[in-house]
Formats: C-alpha cells, sequence, structure tokens
C-alpha cells in the first residue's frame, strides 16, 4: 500500500483500546536520557493498540537553544519544497536536516520527516518575544490550514515532539530518543476515541513550546474549536486533543491567568458545587463559568501538559480517567498509573492521587 492510500485509511480506521500518559520532571533543571520515559510508558502498553504513540522532551536542543526548532512531516517532497519557499521568506534558516531516525522493520508508510533551527527575520518582527510568539503562532496556522500534506508538530526552542503511529516502544526506538537528554519528558499510548489514528494526530500535540498528552475524550470539542478559531487557532490535525493545546496557549499567555485559575476553567466545579462555597469564591467561579464557558472541557480526561518552565497534571471534574503523581528527591513523576511509576522510581517518598479538577503544577527551579 502507498504512503498516500495509507494515509487515509488510518484516517478512517478506528479501532478501540486503552490510553496511557506519562511524564518526569527534574525540578531543578538537570539533564536525564529519555530511556526512563520510554520504560515508563511500554509499561502500560495493554492501553494502546499500535495505533500511536509519542514523546516531548525539554532541554534536548542545548546547542540551538535559542532558535525556534520546527519539526514538520510532508507527505511528498512537493509539499517539502513549497513550505521551505515559504519558510525562506519569513525567516532565516540556522541549520536543516531530516529528524535523526533508526530503522525498524515494523514501521511503514512513513512520512518525510524534517527539522528546521530558524530565527524570525529582523523585518518582520519588533523583536519582542510576545511578538515572536505571535509571529510563530500564525506561522503555524498558516502552513496546517493551507499547505496539503504538510503539518508542523512542534515549534517550540530547545523542545521537541516525535510521535507516529506504532506501538511507543516502536516510536521511542524509530525517534532514538534514548539518545536525548532533556529536563521534563512526557509520553502518550494512545488510541482513537472518536477520531482516527494518523502520524499526525498521534500525541503529543504542541504549539510554542506547549506540549500536551491525554486520556479520555473531549465531548465539547465543537464549541471549544469554535472559540479558538475566534482567536486565530485553528484545528486541522483530526483530533480533539489539538483544542487543550490551544486553550492552554490562549488562556496562560495571552489572557495571562495562572494555572490554578485555568484549572477552574477547563476543569470547572459543577455549579451546585460552586453554589455551596463561600460568597467571595463562589462569585469568582460563576463569573469564570460565564465569561469562559466555550472554554470548559466537557468529557472524561486525564492530560499532561508541559512548557519550558512548568508540568501540570489535570483530571475532568469527576475524575473519570485515572492519574496518579509521586515524588522522589529532584523528580516528580505522573502517569495513568501507578506502575507506570514504579517500575523507575522503585521508593518514591509521595505518592498520591490528584482530586478531580485540582491541577498538581510542578515548576522547574533552576539553580
Amino acid at each position: 500500500m502507498e504512503y498516500q492510500q495509507l494515509k487515509f485509511f488510518e484516517k478512517n480506521n478506528r479501532i478501540p483500546g486503552g490510553c496511557g500518559v506519562a511524564g518526569i520532571v527534574n525540578v531543578k533543571g538537570n539533564l536525564f536520557s529519555g530511556e526512563n520515559i520510554i520504560t515508563s510508558i511500554c509499561t502500560m502498553n495493554e492501553r494502546g493498540n499500535g495505533l500511536g504513540a509519542g514523546y516531548a522532551g525539554y532541554g534536548i536542543y542545548p546547542e540551538f537553544k535559542d532558535n525556534w526548532c520546527f519539526h514538520i512531516m510532508y507527505d511528498d517532497i512537493r509539499a517539502k519544497e513549497i513550505v521551505e519557499d515559504f519558510l525562506e521568506d519569513g525567516f532565516d534558516i540556522v541549520n536543516e536536516e531530516p529528524i535523526p531516525v533508526h530503522r525498524v522493520k515494523t514501521l511503514q508508510y512513513i512520512p518525510l520527516l524534517y527539522r528546521y533551527f530558524i530565527d524570525i527575520k529582523r523585518d518582520k518582527n519588533s523583536q519582542e518575544l510576545y511578538d515572536q510568539q505571535e509571529y510563530i503562532l500564525s506561522t503555524i496556522m498558516k502552513i496546517n490550514k493551507n499547505f496539503d500534506g504538510a503539518y508542523v508538530f512542534s515549534s517550540g526552542k530547545n523542545m521537541g515532539i516525535f510521535k507516529g503511529v506504532g506501538e511507543p516502544e516502536e516510536i521511542g526506538d524509530f525517534y532514538r530518543i534514548s539518545d536525548y537528554k532533556g529536563y521534563i519528558w512526557t509520553a502518550h499510548n494512545r488510541f482513537p476515541t472518536n477520531t482516527v489514528g494518523w502520524w499526525g494526530g498521534a500525541h503529543p500535540f504542541g504549539i510554542l513550546d506547549w506540549s500536551v498528552v491525554h486520556n479520555g475524550e473531549i465531548s465539547s470539542y465543537g464549541i471549544n474549536r469554535r472559540y479558538l478559531e475566534n482567536a486565530g487557532y485553528y484545528c486541522t490535525l483530526f483530533t480533539d486533543t489539538e483544542v487543550i493545546t490551544y486553550l492552554f496557549d490562549l488562556l496562560y499567555r495571552r489572557h495571562q491567568l495562572d494555572f490554578n485559575i485555568i484549572g477552574n476553567i477547563l476543569s470547572s466545579p459543577f455549579w451546585e458545587m460552586i453554589d455551596r462555597e463561600e460568597k467571595e469564591k463562589m462569585e469568582f467561579l460563576k463569573a469564570l463559568r460565564i465569561i469562559y464557558a466555550p472554554a470548559l472541557l466537557n468529557g472524561p480526561f486525564a492530560i499532561i501538559v508541559a512548557n519550558s518552565d512548568t508540568v501540570i497534571g489535570l483530571n475532568d471534574r469527576i475524575k473519570l480517567r485515572p492519574l496518579v503523581s509521586a515524588e522522589r528527591g529532584d523528580f516528580v513523576y505522573l502517569a495513568s498509573e501507578e506502575s507506570a511509576i514504579r517500575c523507575v522510581c522503585k521508593l518514591p517518598e509521595n505518592v498520591w492521587m490528584p482530586e478531580a479538577g485540582e491541577p498538581v503544577v510542578v515548576q522547574i527551579k533552576r539553580v
């Protein structure tokens, strides 16, 4: 079967299974190999079915830490040529190369996978960080929305997302995840709930330096997507999880809300629970529900969200999907199952299950 045929087959093929998420964080920003995150996610292989897996690592590109890094998948060489012409108009390309991979016999029909370390041309931008982020965001939206056969699936600085259709060990081996060192690692073992499996639709999803892995189903996808489109975010990757990524960027970077407030927006308490709160808190939560009603995530979910400075774990408001946290020394662990933590941390000092709608926020404190 040719890749083009397989791409459409994957996008229309649904095989139920399970989902697993995992995350490992060094709170001091010290680098460690990606080997442990592979071990952690592969402990939960029964939660997937081979239709998707992926990893996100932070701190993995120290030699290019000041450059934006785009990971792009292409259906064919023509799409690559068109996108590269577009990139050259707005960016200085510092380095361009195929993403290094290791041949895995069980993975077939693989898209073209390239990475670009880039700087915004001075005449395109004021050089302020906020403007740079907006320029990068608009560039990604243009490519993913308007260029057939091209998908930017990672776009931050000193971080990268690696994903595809396969089992976690296959994808980890293929992308040589053990060769990288990072201070944050997240991983996913995916199956499509209401969305189909294909390379661009595997987790993690990302925008700028955000990455999201998700176990569950977002039944509010339609209203979330329309809300985001009004803010210039377009969902093009055929899966509900994409809205979570963009909502975090919108609420944290643009609206400058803290993660506890974001938790109360995305995983808001039920009205009857809000009515039981003291007056000041009750009025505040009601205001959030009214103002940010289209951002509420309905449906079961457990998510691990990361950016360059923070990792957040969050459940839906009645905890319909599992999420476990643990700590030992300078490390914090998050996973769908405790076994996925204990396989890489035999004796955690503290293990807990976050409450429904209560974010676990882990800040990087570099020394």
